[in-house]
């Protein structure tokens, strides 16, 4: 008898929480793209795409260098001696791991200079989160990473864009 009464309290809690569910209110942002996409994320791109242009000229002559010594073993490797072919590869192989060790400081300088933006921009972005909270009336935001499938309407990135240039452009932001 026990038993059952719990067992009924539960399917009553249950059956009274769907209701609820069902009027939850739920926006979706995809955050990453709302900071980068703002006015203030184009001016970090432009800002970091200068400061880093040296490197990545460096790193596309490395490639280029890569690519005309494989072409060169593969045109003239069977007409070269075993020396020279030997040293050829030797320097592509080191070439290559030059390549692929600069490639990954550069994109690791480049995570982390964006995650210092992402970071300088949380007080922007939980502001912007605020507003939408309330002109939508919602209950939960959900990043858009974490969504398989949203209505349309559901998606509140473009107007987060809005509002995080609207708080640049009125010097609200933590920003630079």
């Amino acid at each position: 008898m026990k038993r059952t009464l719990t067992v009924a309290a539960a399917l009553l809690m249950l059956a009274a929480s769907v209701p609820a569910l069902a009027q939850e209110r739920i926006g979706v942002v995809n955050l990453r793209e709302a900071v980068f996409s703002s006015d203030a994320g184009a001016e970090f791109g432009d800002v970091i795409q200068g400061q880093l242009k040296e490197e990545q000229k460096a790193i596309s002559q490395l490639e280029s260098e890569a690519k005309e010594m494989q072409t060169r073993l593969e045109s003239d490797g069977a007409m070269m001696n075993e020396s020279e072919r030997s040293d050829l590869q030797s320097r592509f192989e080191k070439k290559v791991q030059e390549y692929q060790q600069r490639r990954a400081r550069f994109q690791q300088a480049v995570n982390q200079r964006q995650q210092q933006f992402l970071q300088q921009s949380r007080p922007a972005v939980d502001s912007a989160m605020e507003t939408l909270l309330e002109e939508h009336d919602l209950d939960i935001v959900i990043p858009a990473e974490a969504v398989i499938y949203a209505k349309p309407d559901m998606d509140l990135t473009d107007e987060m864009i809005e509002l995080l240039n609207e708080q640049a452009g009125n010097g609200d932001t933590n920003n630079n």
